[in-house]
């Protein structure tokens, strides 16, 4: 979607506005009869508001052999409803100044428009549109079926390294349906039919299982008569909403393996299966990562791509998932480097981290980057109101916007070892030694 340049402004004007009240969000929960849960943030600084909704569900709520639904779903529902147009969803938003987007993860998907705050209203009857009235239909899913495609050719399968999460996933997992990637199979996805999306449909895309979270230039009380008016009349759902269950084995051994891919120079990835987010030891394992690959000061990036000169780019990324999820350690190699070499460093710094206690220094380092992340992820209103979401959805506690980063300070130097020794262990990993493509017959 594209970025309105006044809205993209003022939003810029909100970073600074909000980092000195960044530590006290107040916002105020309640629920609808149907069971939506609504959540409302006031900041009058900047006359604009974020009206956005997140749905439990992402691609680990599929089936197996229906994969890349909730993905799916992430473009059908922008095609219009009984009341909108085909094609008229976004001209809505950009003819009122504003600015819509949406993305999907493996635990849930999510929508939001910034709009002027006079537009409070256009956002929510879009959003109680998508809810109730959205075009699930042959036409539609057509449309996007091949819109789904193509994206899936143009970032998976010929975007360099585009299939590490892919590759990495299917291996990591045996069990969870975690193991299959968010935008699915092309066989999926040809396969479905229209009657597949309408079950989706009716059984995610429901009230009780949604929260609409907005922040910025409103009153609370004309807000609730808005949402009243446009959401509390939307059924229930009566679908049984499945979660799955499983439980993945743990890891007894390494598991290698070799991809070859439209790449130049080869590359390694580590794959550690980690806690999942908001347990007490994913806190540690997130700094960890971050010891590892934050910045270019980060110990990864200053042995491997400054000093040894053996990576063009090294890093490493704690994924945050509801159920236990991975952290991915990713090196390129420079020229004439070979993957065992690279591999063999890598494995020397995270040997480190298991046999030494970091320094006062890099602890305190490591406190004042997550300190500042804090500050930046809730600098704009749309920022705002999708963590409040976040947080609610996945620990039922928006306060957590203000107080999650008392968890991160009570992790300890040691803590960080004892994670590093636990989880960063090779029978807890995939590596995966990703080289170029031969020439092809």
């Amino acid at each position: 979607m594209k970025l309105n340049w006044i809205i993209a402004l003022l939003l810029g004007v909100l970073t600074t506005s909000l980092s000195a009240q960044s530590n006290n969000i107040k916002f105020e929960r309640y629920k609808l009869d149907n069971g939506l849960t609504v959540i409302l943030h006031q900041d009058k600084t900047t006359p604009i508001v974020a009206v956005s909704i997140m749905y439990h569900v992402g691609s680990k709520n599929e089936k197996p052999d229906r994969t890349g639904f909730a993905h799916f779903f992430e473009h059908l529902l922008f095609e219009g409803s009984e009341n909108i147009e085909r094609g008229e969803y976004d001209k809505y938003v950009q003819n009122a100044g504003g600015t819509l987007n949406a993305n999907t993860s493996w635990d849930r998907t999510y929508y939001y428009e910034v709009l002027p705050s006079n537009q409070l209203e256009l956002g929510l009857w879009l959003e109680s549109e998508r809810l109730l009235h959205a075009k699930v239909e042959e036409k539609g899913i057509e449309t996007q079926r091949e819109v789904v495609k193509e994206e899936r050719r143009q970032r998976v399968e010929n975007q360099p390294y585009g299939s590490i999460l892919e590759e990495t996933f299917k291996r990591a997992y045996t069990e969870h349906s975690y193991k299959w990637p968010i935008i699915g199979y092309m066989e999926h996805i040809d396969a479905a039919t229209e009657e597949d999306y309408k079950g989706f449909y009716e059984t995610f895309y429901v009230p009780n299982n949604a929260i609409l979270s907005i922040a910025g230039d409103l009153e609370f009380d004309e807000a609730k008569k808005m949402i009243n008016k446009y959401f509390a009349g939307i059924p229930k759902g009566t679908k049984e909403i499945y979660r799955p269950t499983m439980v993945e084995p743990a890891m007894t051994a390494e598991i290698r393996d070799t991809v070859y891919d439209n790449i130049q120079l080869p590359a390694v990835v580590q794959t550690y299966r980690i806690p999942a987010q908001g347990t007490e030891e994913f806190y540690a394992v997130d700094m960890l990562s971050r010891l590892l690959s934050t910045g270019e000061s980060s110990r990864l990036y200053r042995t491997l791509v400054d000093e040894q000169q053996k990576a063009l780019f090294v890093g490493s990324f704690p994924l945050q998932m509801e159920d236990p999820g991975v952290t991915i350690a990713f090196g390129i190699t420079n020229m004439g480097v070979s993957l065992s070499d690279l591999e063999g460093s890598m494995d020397t710094e995270i040997q480190k981290a298991m046999d030494e206690l970091i320094s006062e220094k890099e602890f305190q380092k490591l406190r004042n980057q997550i300190e500042n992340d804090f500050v930046s992820q809730n600098s704009t209103v749309a920022g705002i109101a999708e963590n409040l979401a976040n947080y609610e959805m996945y620990f039922g506690d928006a306060n957590l916007i203000n107080n999650e980063i008392e968890r991160y300070m009570k992790v300890t130097r040691e803590d960080i070892r004892n994670a590093a020794r636990k989880y960063f262990s090779k029978n807890n990993r995939v590596t995966l030694h990703y080289l170029p493509k031969g020439p092809q017959p």
